[in-house]
C-alpha cells in the first residue's frame, strides 16, 4: 500500500520485508540454544516488522524446505500410527487384538470295515470297561447265569464315521498364548474323536461337541523353552503310536526345552505331571451292618509323571536323525483288594472300588477288587457276588524312540521310525497270583492256566514319499509291524485303530496318502492284528478317509 501511495519505493519495501524475515529466522535459530535471547530477538523482529508494515499487512514467516520435509515426515508417521491402531487406515481389516487370533480346523470322512475271522472266542472276550464304568458284575453263576459283557469279536462291522475339529490360538503378550479346540466324539473317550454316523440316537440326531483342548502357554528364549498348563497336545516326542495314541490330549502341566549346542545338533528335554483321575470330593460311603457306622472312603487320586531327553541332528540339508528315551510313572493306578465288605446289592460300595480304571480299551490284566464277606444274604459266598475289577500290576514304562529321515531324493523322503517299550514295574509272580484274564488256553475249560502276557513292545515302520501331503498329487506310502504285549503300558492311552484298540496285539499295517487339492487328501490303511496272550482274537481293519484341513 505504501508503495502504491508512493511513500516507499518497491525495492525499499522488499528490503524491509527481507530484513524482517531474516531477523525472525535468526530469532528462531537462536531459540534452540537460548530461549531468553530468542524471545528478545523475536520481540525486536516483531517491532521492526510492525514499524515497516502498516495495519492490514499480512506477514508470512519463511520456513526452510528442509524443515518442511521433516515436519511432513513426522506428521505422516503420527497419523499412520494412529490409523493402524484405530483401524481407519484399512477399512474392513480386523482390529489389532483380532489379528493376534488364529483359527484352524480339519474334517475327516471315513469308511471303516472291521472283519473278524472264524475262531475268535466270543464268550471270554471280557469288556472290563463296561463293567467298571457301570454296575458291578455278579460273578456267581448261580444267581447270574448270564455271561459277562464282552466285545464283539465275531460279527463284521461297516461304519461311516466323521471327525470334525475347530481350534483357536491367541497370542497374548510377553510370550504368553492360549488355545482352545472343540471336536466331535461319540463319548468322552480320550483316544477317539470319531462320530459314527447314525449312532447317538440315529434318525439324523444331532451330535455332541467336546472340549478337546484348552491351555495357556508361556514361551521364552526364541521359543526354546515352553511351559503349558491345561489340556494340550502330547508334549513328548513320539514318532509312532506304540505308547501314545497320536491325538491324545494331556491334562496337567508340562515344560519343554531345547538348545542348539552346535550347528545341526539340538538336545531337548520334556517333563510333566498329569492327573489321570481326581477322586470325587464326596467319594462313596457304605454302611457297616455290624456297627452301623457310615464313613467316607479315602481318596486315591491317579497321576502320570513323565520325563524325556533326546537329541535331534541334521546331517544334510534334507536329512535328519532324532533319538530319545522317556520314563513314565503311572502313580496309584494299581487295583487294590478291599477290606472285608458287605455286598448285598449292585448299589453297595467297597473301599477300593475307585482303584478300578475309569476308562480302558482292552489288553491289560485284571484282578477282582472286592473282598466280599460270606454271609446268609449271599448264601455264604455262592450268590450275589457283585464284583469290580482293577489292574493287577503297576506301570512304569521306559520308551526308546528313534527316527531317521533320508531326504537325498527330496521332495521324496525315506523315513524309518522305530520305538521300543518296557514296563520296568512288571511282576510276573503277581500276575500269576491274581490275574483273571490273559491266561493260557486252559481258561476255556474253566481251569485257569498260567499267565502268558508280557511287559514289552516294539514297532518298526518305513514311509516313502512326501513328508507332508499338502498339495495336489503329493503322496506317500508306509508299511510296518507292531508287537505290544498285554502289560507293557496302560491300554487306555494307546492307538484305538490297530486291533480296534488296546494292548496284547501283534500284526502288520500298510497304507498311503495322496493329495487331491491343496489341503485335501485321501488315505487308505489296512491293519491286521492278533492277540498275543489269552483267548483267541484276530481282526482286520480297513479305513478309507477323505481329509480336509484349513
Amino acid at each position: 500500500m505504501l508503495v502504491k501511495q508512493g511513500v516507499l519505493k518497491e525495492e525499499q519495501a522488499e528490503a524491509l520485508i527481507k530484513q524482517a524475515n531474516d531477523e525472525a529466522y535468526v530469532a528462531r535459530e537462536a531459540a534452540k540454544g537460548a530461549t531468553a535471547k530468542a524471545d528478545e530477538a523475536a520481540k525486536a523482529a516483531n517491532a521492526a516488522t510492525a514499524a515497516a508494515s502498516p495495519p492490514g499487512t499480512r506477514h508470512v514467516t519463511y520456513v526452510p524446505e528442509v524443515v518442511k520435509r521433516q515436519l511432513r515426515e513426522e506428521i505422516k508417521r503420527e497419523v499412520m500410527d494412529r490409523a493402524h491402531k484405530e483401524n481407519w487406515a484399512s477399512p474392513g481389516a480386523y482390529p489389532e487384538w483380532a489379528q493376534r487370533i488364529r483359527f484352524s480346523g480339519d474334517l475327516r470322512a471315513r469308511y471303516q470295515g472291521s472283519f473278524f475271522p472264524t475262531g475268535n472266542d466270543q464268550l471270554n472276550a471280557y469288556n472290563f470297561n463296561t463293567i467298571n464304568t457301570g454296575s458291578p458284575y455278579d460273578v456267581s453263576l448261580i444267581s447270574n447265569p448270564n455271561p459277562a459283557p464282552t466285545y464283539n469279536v465275531t460279527k463284521d462291522r461297516h461304519q461311516p464315521r466323521l471327525r470334525a475339529r475347530l481350534g483357536m490360538e491367541a497370542d497374548i503378550y510377553n510370550g504368553f498364548s492360549a488355545g482352545l479346540r472343540i471336536a466331535t466324539g461319540e463319548n468322552s473317550s480320550p483316544v477317539s474323536t470319531n462320530q459314527t454316523l447314525g449312532a447317538s440316537g440315529g434318525n439324523f440326531s444331532k451330535y455332541a461337541l467336546w472340549l478337546d483342548r484348552g491351555y495357556l502357554k508361556y514361551q521364552a528364549w526364541n521359543n526354546d523353552v515352553a511351559v503349558s498348563i491345561g489340556r494340550f497336545d502330547n508334549p513328548f516326542w513320539s514318532p509312532t503310536d506304540l505308547a501314545w495314541h497320536r491325538d491324545l490330549g494331556f491334562d496337567g502341566i508340562a515344560a519343554q526345552a531345547k538348545y542348539e549346542i552346535a550347528q545341526g545338533i539340538t538336545p531337548f528335554a520334556v517333563a510333566g505331571a498329569f492327573p489321570i483321575y481326581n477322586t470325587d470330593f464326596n467319594v462313596g460311603t457304605n454302611l457297616d451292618p455290624a456297627t452301623g457306622d457310615v464313613a467316607k472312603f479315602a481318596s486315591r487320586d491317579k497321576w502320570l509323571f513323565g520325563g524325556q531327553a533326546g537329541v535331534a541332528t541334521r546331517f544334510a540339508p534334507e536329512s535328519a536323525f532324532r533319538v530319545a528315551v522317556a520314563y513314565y510313572d503311572f502313580h496309584n493306578v494299581q487295583g487294590r483288594l478291599s477290606g472285608p465288605c458287605f455286598v448285598r446289592s449292585a448299589s453297595d460300595l467297597c473301599d477300593t472300588d475307585i482303584t478300578r480304571p475309569s476308562f480302558a480299551q482292552k489288553g491289560n490284566t485284571y484282578r477282582s477288587l472286592r473282598d466280599i464277606i460270606s454271609e446268609p444274604s449271599n448264601n455264604f459266598g455262592t450268590t450275589n457276588l457283585y464284583q469290580y475289577f482293577g489292574l493287577v500290576g503297576q506301570y512304569r514304562p521306559v520308551v526308546a524312540s528313534a527316527q531317521l529321515d533320508l531326504g537325498h531324493f527330496h521332495p521324496v523322503h525315506i523315513v524309518l521310525d522305530g520305538e521300543y517299550i518296557w514296563n520296568s514295574a512288571f511282576d510276573r509272580g503277581l500276575m500269576n497270583a491274581f490275574a483273571v484274564n490273559n491266561r493260557g488256553p486252559d481258561i476255556a475249560t474253566n481251569v485257569p492256566g498260567p499267565y502268558n502276557g508280557g511287559n514289552q513292545g516294539w514297532l518298526a515302520r518305513v514311509t516313502v514319499g512326501d513328508k507332508v501331503v499338502k498339495r495336489l498329487w503329493d503322496w506317500n506310502v508306509h508299511a510296518g509291524y507292531k508287537y505290544l504285549e498285554s502289560d507293557a503300558t496302560i491300554d487306555a492311552f494307546v492307538d484305538s485303530d490297530f486291533g480296534l484298540g488296546g494292548t496284547n496285539l501283534k500284526g502288520y499295517f500298510v497304507g498311503g496318502n495322496v493329495g487331491l487339492s491343496d489341503n485335501v487328501w485321501a488315505s487308505l490303511r489296512w491293519m491286521s492284528a492278533n492277540n498275543i496272550a489269552g483267548v483267541p482274537y484276530a481282526v482286520d481293519v480297513l479305513q478309507v478317509d477323505l481329509n480336509a484341513k484349513f
